[in-house]
């Protein structure tokens, strides 16, 4: 292996430091195997070479406890077409940032990377050479060149791209609740913050699937922070920086309607609303409670309800039970506020599709990963990753696809594969039929458009985060479970406030204005 550069190698120790006091560092899991070289181009390489299968390790997040193997079928089809061997390093998506940091930190990293493109350190590692920029070459690939030149900005660094970004919806979170249950307690869609409430409460409390039984609870939130960070939106808390009657930004837990937010939150926990274990409770396991019938709410992304609907039909039908035409689920994409609709959006993207220079040392291996990666997202490898094998996970009907009932089968050979893809240009992966409830989402989504509250600090980079951006966040983090589950009072929340700013978060709000001054100008 090349001998890494000094500066490379400098940045390593520095930040392995880092990492290693970090306290989450106990929990992560072990490394994948290092890549092996690459041995040839995948299919339409610029290269031309008929040389082997290009040979490459991908990382990536999983929200599942089972996944495709490098051997299942799915994958094994995607290599013939690519003309590759992938080895696929699944990561649990709540332990998935401490993961990354550990492979960082290693200095040998897979090929490919799914990453955050604001995580601190990925921007320490992408500034000190550990990965490819990768913006000049996106010209020459059909699909990659697709770009949305604004989504492209808002994923860069100091106006850099080192890796091509995830599509997704922007108006894309909202609330799914299961409609039946709605139903039988007596209440109808919300509209207001009030009527959310009253149907949390309904549900842990008016025995909405009538067995008699006190044993549902409202909603399920687990380690994910994102539920929080959408409800507080309700509230008028800005999407992660906003501005202040003087126009300067500040961070959303610098505003009043933060604590209001929390306030909410605490009584949500005490009156067992949600569930007691969220802050440890494993995101491969969020849906569980409400395909199970436990929990009647999620706020998440609003097309997560077609396949929350989809699970519990499969398993009503496998106790017998079943009524197909029935709509389970239902969505609304935000509810009314103090300041009106507000709802938190996407930046358009979720995380990029990165090339380590470990894993493609050359230009040439450089051209070989986006080689493959463009070719990822033809139609044909987008449907394999995103449904899997006709007749095997799914069969054409009227109107679409129906994936088979084998839940274990779609989990152990499809589902996750398409984390892979950036959805350049397009989505071209197979629909399910279009059901009622789906046919909402995809209208909902588009109509929530006009609530979504945008982050004037999204393309900024602030060296100062680089740095302290884990400690920082934790600090916030942490401070916000606690006063949730009663550990600590309002005092005890400004008190960790002030601790941030000591330790680096005052600093950070300047550079974050300075930075926009010069966007300004």
């Amino acid at each position: 292996m090349k001998t890494p550069s000094k500066a490379w190698r400098k940045w390593t120790a520095s930040f392995l430091v880092t990492v290693l006091s970090l306290s989450t560092l106990a929990a992560c899991s072990s490394g994948g195997k290092e890549a092996a070289p690459a041995s040839g181009a995948p299919g339409g390489a610029a290269s031309g070479s008929d040389s082997g299968p290009y040979k490459l390790n991908i990382m990536l997040p999983t929200f599942k406890t089972t996944f495709p193997k490098d051997n299942s079928p799915v994958v094994q089809e995607l290599n013939k077409y690519l003309n590759s061997e992938m080895h696929l390093e699944w990561v649990p998506n709540n332990s998935y940032p401490e993961k990354l940091n550990i492979t960082l930190a290693s200095g040998k990293l897979p090929t490919i990377m799914v990453i955050d493109s604001k995580s601190p350190s990925f921007i320490n590692a992408a500034r000190t050479g550990a990965f490819w920029e990768i913006g000049p070459y996106l010209k020459d690939y059909p699909n990659l060149s697709k770009a949305n030149p604004i989504v492209l900005n808002n994923s860069s660094i100091d106006g850099k791209n080192y890796g091509i970004y995830r599509t997704r919806a922007l108006a894309r979170n909202g609330i799914m609740y299961r409609k039946d249950w709605l139903e039988n307690v007596g209440l109808q869609e919300p509209k207001t913050i009030d009527d959310f409430y009253n149907i949390l409460k309904a549900f842990a409390t008016k025995d909405p699937d009538k067995n008699g039984k006190n044993d549902t609870y409202g909603m399920v939130i687990s380690k994910f922070t994102g539920p929080f960070e959408i409800m507080q939106t309700w509230f008028g808390v800005p999407n992660k920086w906003g501005p202040d009657a003087s126009g300067k930004l500040l961070p959303a837990h610098l505003f009043p309607e933060y604590m209001d937010s929390l306030k909410f939150f605490k009584k949500l926990y005490d009156e067992k609303l949600i569930n007691a274990d969220f802050a440890v409770m494993d995101t491969g396991k969020w849906n569980d409670p409400v395909v199970n019938g436990q929990a009647g709410v999620i706020v998440d992304v609003t097309d997560n309800a077609g396949r929350l609907e989809d699970k519990i039909h499969a398993a009503l039908e496998k106790a017998g039970k079943d009524d197909k035409s029935k709509q389970i689920m239902d969505i609304v994409d935000t509810v009314e506020g103090p300041k009106g609709k507000k709802n938190l959006p996407t930046s358009g993207y979720a995380g990029v599709i990165a090339i380590s220079k470990t894993g493609a040392k050359t230009e040439e291996d450089l051209k070989k990963a986006l080689t493959f990666l463009d070719k990822l997202n033809d139609e044909k490898a987008q449907t394999l990753a995103g449904n899997g094998i006709e007749g095997t996970h799914y069969k054409k009907v009227e109107g679409g696809i129906e994936p088979i009932k084998d839940a274990a089968k779609l989990e152990g050979e499809v589902e996750g594969l398409n984390q892979m893809l950036t959805f350049l240009p397009e989505d071209r992966t197979l629909k399910v039929v279009q059901t009622p409830l789906r046919q909402k989402i995809a209208k909902v989504q588009k109509d929530a458009e006009q609530y979504i509250v945008p982050n004037p600090a999204e393309p900024l980079v602030s060296n100062v985060y680089t740095q302290k951006g884990p400690q920082l966040d934790t600090m916030i983090s942490d401070a916000r479970t606690k006063f949730i589950v009663g550990q600590i009072d309002e005092a005890g929340f400004k008190a960790a406030v002030e601790l941030w700013r000591k330790s680096g978060g005052d600093d950070y709000v300047k550079e974050i204005n300075e930075l926009y001054e010069k966007t300004k100008k």
